[in-house]
């Protein structure tokens, strides 16, 4: 194992569930070394809709992710979706001062590139550069050094509502954390479950989480579109608690333990057991049942993404496929039942190129909180500071002071 250097932090403030993973970068990569996860009760459909309750949830997977990783957490890379975010695609043009692009050309172009008209009420949140044209010469990744006279960037402009970036991290703050870096939830998941050869050739992938759908496609190793649909697990399970007259919790724990996204795969003669609503005894249906109305949500779902990879125009070039991943490609027959809506090769994405504890975050819904710790480790240079060198009891007692503080 290479050298201890500096720990990140990737917060993943989801819809069902928040969730924050603490790396360890060394000279070989990034260490899992702690996990955090804690039900989210303040979050709909990616936006903060309750702080209170958002900062209750964001503690306590902070605390966790703390014991486990025996450091103090200070700050924090968090990520971002919901339907108001935005892409657009843009492009840049400036003069080479010096004949030679240097960093402060880069820089200008890139400023050109995003200058925009947007509504007052958005924030760019990412510049990503697709490609820099020097004269005439294209499909140009890094342009430092090279001879010109006139320099070019295309890029991909991602914005968000200021008002949920704001809430965002006024939760983290309220919870004790420095927000580095607000990070799009698909760039991220991106960095942990795609192969850069997938990037190269053309991917699209699919974050299925508990209220958003995220959508990002790859080509040449650049991001070329994104968009976020406000649809996801949460929406299967309402669903499965109104047809089957079950109450939310209930409904969630039945899609778990039984759930298949294709009705062909599943047995009519299979019974499960359902609790309804205001009955005491148990019920039992059949398990194809309740495939239906999984089937039904789940291919509305993927029929809507289908629809937004045809409008990107990118369709005919994504050559390695779709990949899933979020917690609801965990479902059983959601690769074959997106293999018919697609019409493409379809796997399921798993986050890897990770160290330490990299088995107990090798399950797709840590694909965003990993991403956002393998983002942090490419793209920036400082994060937050090393654990402290404290003994058992002296954790132990800042445990119990932040406690009291929290009951006084």
């Amino acid at each position: 194992m290479g050298k201890r250097e500096e720990l990140i932090v990737g917060l993943d403030l989801g819809t069902t569930k928040i969730c924050a993973v603490v790396g360890e970068v060394t000279s070989d990569g990034v260490d899992v070394v702690g996990v955090g996860s804690y039900p989210s009760v303040g979050l709909r459909r990616g936006v903060v809709v309750h702080i209170d309750q958002t900062v209750n949830s964001i503690k306590r997977a902070i605390r966790e992710a703390e014991l486990m990783a025996g450091c103090e957490i200070s700050s924090v890379y968090a990520g971002i979706a919901g339907a108001h975010v935005q892409s657009i695609n843009s492009h840049g043009v400036i003069a080479i001062k010096s004949r030679e692009v240097t960093p402060a050309d880069v820089e200008r172009v890139l400023d050109a590139a995003k200058a925009i008209a947007m509504p007052f009420d958005r924030q760019i949140l990412h510049v990503l550069a697709q490609q820099y044209i020097v004269d005439d010469q294209e499909g140009i990744q890094d342009p430092l050094g090279m001879s010109g006279v006139r320099l070019e960037a295309k890029v991909h402009v991602v914005t968000g509502a200021i008002s949920a970036v704001q809430n965002i991290t006024k939760c983290c703050e309220r919870a004790g954390l420095h927000v580095q870096e607000v990070i799009l939830e698909s760039l991220a998941s991106g960095e942990s479950v795609l192969d850069p050869e997938e990037k190269r050739l053309g991917v699209a992938l699919v974050d299925l989480g508990g209220g958003t759908t995220d959508l990002a496609v790859f080509l040449d190793h650049a991001i070329r579109y994104t968009a976020v649909l406000g649809l996801g697990g949460s929406n299967i399970t309402s669903d499965i608690s109104v047809g089957l007259r079950s109450s939310i919790e209930e409904a969630e724990k039945t899609k778990k333990k039984y759930g298949c996204a294709l009705h062909a795969m599943t047995n009519p003669q299979d019974l499960i057991e359902v609790a309804s609503v205001g009955e005491q005894k148990r019920r039992q249906l059949s398990r194809s049942i309740l495939a239906e109305i999984i089937e039904a949500r789940v291919e509305e779902i993927l029929r809507l993404v289908d629809r937004d990879i045809i409008r990107s125009g990118y369709a005919e070039s994504i050559a390695a496929g779709v990949v899933l991943t979020g917690g609801v490609s965990l479902l059983p027959g959601i690769q074959e039942l997106a293999e018919q809506v697609f019409d493409m090769p379809v796997r399921v994405g798993v986050p890897h190129g990770l160290g330490g504890l990299a088995d107990v975050v090798q399950n797709p819904i840590y694909a965003t909180a990993t991403g956002l710790l393998l983002y942090a480790h490419r793209h920036s240079a400082q994060n937050i500071r090393p654990p402290e060198k404290a003994g058992l009891f002296r954790r132990w007692l800042q445990s119990m002071s932040r406690w009291f503080k929290e009951i006084r």
